[in-house]
């Protein structure tokens, strides 16, 4: 039986869809009345687990789950070794670095050295800085990160925008952006590699209903087609 890791929240929906145009109908995710968190296809040949977003590369890392759908910006953040297998189009945001509308930053270089930015993704946004080699403070913060510029916590912030309404209804304004993220259809490399042909016939109906696409700007990703598991991903690597 086929285990797929699907996030709770704004993924779940397409995530449903795009497996049921595919043949695996994980509906019952979607019944409001649901509290099960395994639940099996309609046809019995998969089941999906619903977790949270940041633990489905953990558990198809770990094998508990041969399939995962979750943000690109998760990957960047958590780096499993999964392998990336389609860009699944939906979900498009991006991780951007925000400021207080009247702080008169217009870009990420403008930033004093070694001022405060707070972020849920201190990977990514560590890794951003140090290619401007621009030393910060980072801060971490678990939510609500447009409240550190507005408390005098940071000075700035990195965070995922997706229609920037946010920003705005706070004050602040996106000055600059680190990567561009969708949802991602991602693998275990080892169930991959021992793919009797279920596996690479579920990802290749995936492909065929959607837009998906493999991944561009990611080194070392893999085709969904052919060899699935010759992609594996340190998913935190410089895109």
């Amino acid at each position: 039986m086929i285990t797929v890791a699907l996030a709770k929240g704004a993924l779940l929906k397409d995530s449903v869809r795009r497996f049921a145009k595919a043949g695996l109908d994980f509906s019952t995710l979607l019944d409001p009345d649901n509290r099960l968190l395994m639940v099996p296809s309609t046809c019995g040949s998969a089941r999906a687990l619903l977790v949270r977003n940041a633990d489905v590369p953990v558990y198809v890392a770990y094998g508990q789950a041969q399939l995962g759908v979750v943000g690109y910006d998760v990957l960047r953040e958590h780096q499993q070794p999964v392998a990336q297998l389609l860009d699944l189009g939906f979900g498009g945001c991006r991780m951007a670095v925000a400021v207080k509308a009247s702080s008169g930053y217009r870009r990420a270089l403008d930033l004093p050295a070694h001022c405060r930015v707070a972020s849920k993704f201190t990977r990514c946004a560590e890794a951003f800085f140090s290619s401007l080699d621009l030393p910060v403070d980072l801060i971490h913060l678990t939510g609500s990160v447009e409240l550190g510029p507005l408390t005098g916590v940071s000075e700035a912030i990195v965070d995922l925008v997706a229609t920037g309404r946010t920003l705005q209804d706070n004050g602040l304004v996106a000055i600059e952006d680190l990567f561009h993220s969708t949802a991602r259809l991602i693998g275990h490399p080892l169930a991959l590699r021992l793919d009797d042909g279920q596996l690479q016939s579920l990802v290749e109906k995936l492909k065929a209903v959607g837009p998906g696409a493999t991944p561009g700007p990611t080194p070392a990703a893999t085709s969904p087609v052919g060899n699935l598991a010759a992609g594996v991903l340190a998913a935190g690597a410089s895109a």
